[in-house]
C-alpha cells in the first residue's frame, strides 16, 4: 500500500523494570569511560485501526528477584492505563525469547502470539547445552510458549512479514538467532522498534554491539537495515536505551513512565561524549 492509504497507529513504550549497569558492560568493542550506564525494561504497545497488539510481555517480580532486577511495576497491569486489559490484546508480536521479554505470556490468555520460527528452533535446540548462549533464557517461558503452539496459540513466520496494513515483522537476528524487530505505521511516519537488535542508541549509531550476541555480522548488518527502514535517525527506537524515556512525550502522569513513540522526540539525540 501507499503510505497515504495505510492505517495510522498510535505506538507506547511501556517501562517497567530497570538495572544499574556500567558502561563496559553494554559494548563488545573497549570503551575507555568506566560510567554508570544503566539499562531499562521496556514492553510496547500498537493501538490502531480498532485494535491493540503487545510487543513483548516482560517479566515478573520472581524472575526480578532472580536476576537481581529492580522490579517497577507489572508490564501486563501497566496496560490498563492506557485503557486496555489483558482479554483487550488481541495479539502479541515476541521479538525473541529471552527472559525479559517473553514472560507474563500466561496472563494473556486471549492473545494470539506471532514468533519467528527460527526463534524457537534456536530456544530448544543444540545451542542451548551452551550456558553462555541459553543464561538470557528462561525455560518455563520457553516451555509455555511451546504450550502455546500446542494450543494453536502461536503463528510462525520464516521471515520478514505484514502483519496488519501498516505493521511490520522484521526478521534481523544477530542477537538471537530469531530476533524479529517491528515497523509500525504512524502520524509522523515508519517507526522502528528495534528491540535487541540495539540495546542503546550507541550501539547501532557507533557500530558497537552489545556483548550479548549469536552473530556478529547479522547484528552489524540489522542496524544499516534498520536505519534504512526508519523514516529518520529519530523514527529506530532501541530496546533498553534510558533515553527513550527522556526523549518522548508522556502519556499522561510522568510518574507512569509510559511514553508516546508515535510523537516527534523533544530533544535531540545526544550520545556520551558528544
Amino acid at each position: 500500500m501507499e503510505n497515504a492509504t495505510l492505517p495510522t497507529y498510535e505506538v507506547f513504550a511501556l517501562r517497567y523494570a530497570t538495572v544499574a549497569r556500567r558502561r563496559p558492560e553494554n559494548f563488545m568493542l573497549p570503551d575507555p569511560h568506566d560510567g554508570p550506564m544503566p539499562m531499562d525494561y521496556f514492553v510496547w504497545v500498537i493501538r490502531g485501526a480498532g485494535r491493540a497488539w503487545l510487543v513483548d510481555t516482560g517479566f515478573n517480580r520472581a524472575a526480578a528477584d532472580e536476576r537481581k532486577r529492580n522490579f517497577l511495576r507489572c508490564p501486563i497491569a501497566s496496560l490498563a492505563t492506557l485503557g486496555l486489559q489483558p482479554e483487550d490484546v488481541s495479539d502479541v508480536i515476541i521479538t525473541h525469547l529471552h527472559y525479559d521479554h517473553a514472560g507474563n505470556v500466561n496472563l494473556l490468555p486471549k492473545a494470539r502470539i506471532h514468533l519467528q520460527e527460527k526463534e524457537l528452533h534456536y530456544a530448544t535446540g543444540r545451542y542451548m547445552t551452551q550456558p553462555l548462549l541459553r543464561h538470557p533464557y528462561a525455560v518455563d517461558d520457553v516451555v509455555e510458549i511451546v504450550r502455546g503452539v500446542y494450543k494453536d496459540r502461536v503463528e510462525f513466520y520464516a521471515g520478514d512479514a505484514e502483519l496488519a496494513p501498516g505493521i511490520q515483522l522484521l526478521l534481523v537476528g544477530g542477537h538471537t538467532a530469531g530476533l524479529q524487530a517491528v515497523r509500525v505505521h504512524t502520524a509522523r511516519g515508519w517507526v522502528v522498534l528495534a528491540s535487541d537488535a540495539s540495546h542503546f542508541y550507541e550501539n547501532i549509531h557507533r557500530d558497537s554491539p552489545f556483548p550479548i550476541v549469536f552473530h556478529v555480522g547479522d547484528m552489524l548488518d540489522a542496524y544499516r537495515r534498520l536505519l534504512s527502514l526508519s523514516d529518520s535517525p529519530d523514527h529506530l527506537i532501541p530496546g533498553h536505551d534510558p533515553l527513550v524515556l527522556q526523549r518522548y512525550p508522556a502519556f499522561g502522569d510522568a510518574a507512569l513512565e509510559i511514553v508516546c513513540l508515535h510523537e516527534p522526540a523533544l530533544r535531540p539525540l545526544v550520545l556520551d561524549g558528544e
